[in-house]
Order: C-alpha cells, then sequence, then structure tokens
C-alpha cells in the first residue's frame, strides 16, 4: 500500500469519527431537548391540575357562601316581615281596632290575655312572673300592677319592699 492511500484512509477514519462524534453529541442534545420537554410538559400538567382544584374548592366555597347570604337575607326579611307586623298591631291597638284580642271572655276587657288564651307580658309581670322585672317586686312607683301590697307600701311599708327584692320569686 502506498503512502497516500494510508494516509487517505486516515483522513477519511478521522472525518468519520468527528461526523460520528458531532453525530452523536446532536443526538444526545435533541435527546436532552426532549427530555426536558416532557419535564416542562409534566410541570404544566400539575400545575394545571392544581389551579384546577384550587378552582373548584374555591367555587364550592363562593356556592356556599352565596348560599349563607342568601339565607341571611332572607332571615333579614322575615325580621323585617315580622317588624311590619308589629308596628301594624300597634297602630291598630292605638287606634282601638284590635279591642278583640285585649278580651279573654265575653265582657271581660283589660286582663290582657291575647285572642289565643295566652297571658301576656304585662299579664306575667303583673303577676311577679317575669324574673328581675321591678315592677313585678313593687320598685316602680306608681305602678299599681303588683296588687295588693300597693297599699302597704303607699302606707310607707318599706319592709315589704325589701322583703319582696331580696326574695326572688319563681314563676
Amino acid at each position: 500500500m502506498s503512502t497516500g492511500l494510508i494516509i487517505a484512509i486516515i483522513v477519511v477514519a478521522i472525518v468519520l469519527a468527528i461526523a460520528l462524534w458531532f453525530g452523536v453529541s446532536a443526538m444526545g442534545r435533541r435527546r436532552q431537548e426532549l427530555r426536558r420537554e416532557r419535564e416542562l410538559q409534566n410541570r404544566r400538567k400539575s400545575a394545571a391540575a392544581e389551579h384546577t382544584r384550587e378552582a373548584e374548592t374555591r367555587a364550592r366555597q363562593a356556592d356556599v357562601a352565596e348560599r349563607r347570604a342568601r339565607i341571611a337575607e332572607a332571615e333579614a326579611q322575615r325580621e323585617r316581615a315580622e317588624a311590619n307586623v308589629h308596628r301594624e298591631r300597634a297602630a291598630l291597638h292605638e287606634q282601638g281596632l284590635a279591642d278583640h284580642e285585649l278580651v279573654d271572655g265575653p265582657g271581660r276587657a283589660g286582663d290582657g290575655a291575647g285572642a289565643d288564651g295566652a297571658a301576656t307580658d304585662g299579664d306575667r309581670r303583673a303577676a311577679g312572673e317575669v324574673p328581675g322585672d321591678r315592677r313585678a317586686a313593687g320598685d316602680v312607683p306608681g305602678d299599681g300592677a303588683a296588687g295588693g301590697a300597693t297599699s302597704d307600701r303607699t302606707a310607707g311599708g318599706t319592709a315589704d319592699r325589701e322583703r319582696d327584692v331580696s326574695v326572688p320569686r319563681r314563676g
């Protein structure tokens, strides 16, 4: 073999080795690039799933808050309606149009029983059934709601007043 042929074989081998080296390194870079893309896609999917879960959780919380707000609004409307009912009843009483509610039986007015026969707060106070009520204990001057003990108090019976205040009533 001639020297020229040996040099040509060596040059071709070196060129092939360089080409092979560039090819392998390019394939390695491509493989590494694909691996990075897959990792990025996995991260995207993970982040999207996390945000989706968070969005669903917040949507549920918003639904619950809206329901609570609707319930609170309904309760407020009910309270307003009850206040209006009491306001209208007060107007009826002021005008004397609801005296039938104050009568318990034929011809008996002023005993304070409602139309259904249940005692009102005024009845319970007068009977001393409301705990801690000063009028029931007779501490409010000029209130004749305490019954027979009023005459003792107006006659200067302070001992009765002290006894009434110190002994809690049961009702």
